[in-house]
């Protein structure tokens, strides 16, 4: 029985209670019949997280948290590390094929998300603690005959192409290689693997990945008649419509060598004010009376909630010193004027600054705009600043005698500033 949740929806387990106050449950495979099991002791689910990249970013928030209050409840996570599937590549909702990566940048990706998860969950050996598994370590030594024969009756090609992820591709016309197909098979398989080796009941995911949980849901069924379930939260769209996780320069990463703990915290405390309560609930653990009070702060006042919010998150994703140091750092900056050593930084060459360089390719390569014509529109628009000056002039040059304390800084409208180094 598929559900499609409803907030009045009663819930006894600790996990699910949480989850439907905060607003992360979108859709259950038998949300009842889960309660009960989770209600009855310690359960196990996972969310899977792919290598495409050495880290994670915002948009993988959603389904990292939901572990981390699975964890918090008293059950057992489990992070499972894509380093089989990252070679096949997800299609869901994607317009092309995904690039296929080495064995060695996956190897190298990995190394960096793990850094992430040390921060939001607890691993180790006991009963609640979590775990990390890789399912390169059992999709890698798969006989693909023998794979065919013992799992492929299990799943319906007439399912498959029902998924939404591949039905929107072939009413696109757009390719869909058998590489891709094979994705929805060997996340089933995923999840069969880790019920048989771990207990595992649940799998958690994004809204998109709902085929895919299900075709594990029911590939258990079929292989062992066994009982897994399959929960999912919202795809998360900010107010203003944006798919949640990207900003004007990209998207917004987790790991620091990505992104500064400076940048990120700036990310938050320019949340739109109708999404401040929704995000405290998601992406905080605050309680809820005091979420409640911020978002109803009014005018001016809900800056208070914002900062509260980029402080929270920060601290969760890169710890309470890097939280306070970046709130610090904003102060200064924004209610001192100061010119704060936090603010990102990028070495320019001393020659490039001795023969002039162009602003806007400063600009370009500050991460400030995406191209020259960009960064041309934004001066003679009036929103750049050098060193708190307005610029209009789009021919400038930056040199040695625009350093201010040994940096030049940058400004792309109110709240976004970089500092230019001379290499030393």
């Amino acid at each position: 029985m598929t559900t499609n949740f409803q907030p009045s929806t009663k819930l006894r387990s600790a996990f699910l209670h949480v989850l439907s106050e905060r607003g992360f449950i979108h859709q259950c495979t038998d949300l009842e019949e889960l309660d009960i099991r989770l209600s009855a002791g310690t359960g196990t689910a996972y969310n899977g997280f792919d290598l495409t990249a050495d880290s994670l970013h915002v948009g993988h928030l959603i389904p990292i948290m939901m572990l981390r209050w699975f964890q918090r409840t008293g059950n057992r996570p489990i992070a499972l590390m894509g380093g089989a599937t990252t070679r096949l590549g997800d299609p869901s909702f994607r317009d092309t094929s995904r690039p296929l990566l080495s064995e060695e940048q996956i190897a190298g990706n990995l190394a960096g998300i793990r850094r992430i998860f040390e921060r939001f969950l607890s691993f180790g050996e006991g009963p609640t603690d979590a775990l990390m598994v890789n399912n390169a370590d059992w999709l890698g030594s798969l006989k693909y005959l023998d794979f065919l024969r013992d799992v492929g009756p299990h799943f319906s090609v007439n399912r498959m192409l029902t998924s939404d992820s591949v039905r929107q591709r072939l009413e696109r016309e757009q390719s869909l290689s058998l590489l891709e197909f094979n994705y929805m098979v060997m996340q089933g398989y995923d999840f069969h693997v880790l019920a048989e080796t771990h207990g595992c009941l649940l799998q958690l995911g994004g809204s998109d990945q709902w085929g895919n949980i299900l075709s594990g849901v029911e590939f258990g069924r079929r292989a062992r008649g066994r009982t897994l379930f399959g929960l999912t939260a919202p795809l998360l769209t900010t107010a203003s419509g944006a798919k949640m996780g990207k900003s004007a320069s990209g998207a917004v990463w987790l790991n620091a060598e990505r992104l500064s703990p400076y940048e990120f915290w700036q990310f938050w405390r320019n949340t739109l004010d109708a999404d401040v309560g929704r995000f405290l609930r998601l992406f905080t653990e605050l309680p809820l009376d005091e979420i409640a009070r911020l978002e109803a702060l009014r005018g001016s006042e809900i800056n208070v909630a914002k900062k509260m919010l980029a402080d929270e998150v920060t601290r969760l994703c890169h710890g309470a010193d890097a939280a306070a140091e970046s709130a610090a750092t904003s102060r200064r900056m924004f209610e001192e004027g100061e010119t704060p050593a936090g603010l990102p930084t990028i070495t320019v060459a001393g020659e490039a600054l001795r023969e002039g360089l162009p602003l806007p390719d400063a600009l370009v390569s500050a991460g400030l705009a995406k191209s020259k014509s960009e960064a041309r529109r934004l001066i003679l628009g009036g929103g750049v600043r050098v060193n708190s000056r307005g610029v209009g002039d789009e021919t400038m040059r930056l040199g040695h005698a625009d350093m201010e304390g040994g940096v030049i800084r940058l400004s792309a409208g109110r709240k976004k500033h970089v500092l230019l180094q001379p290499e030393s």
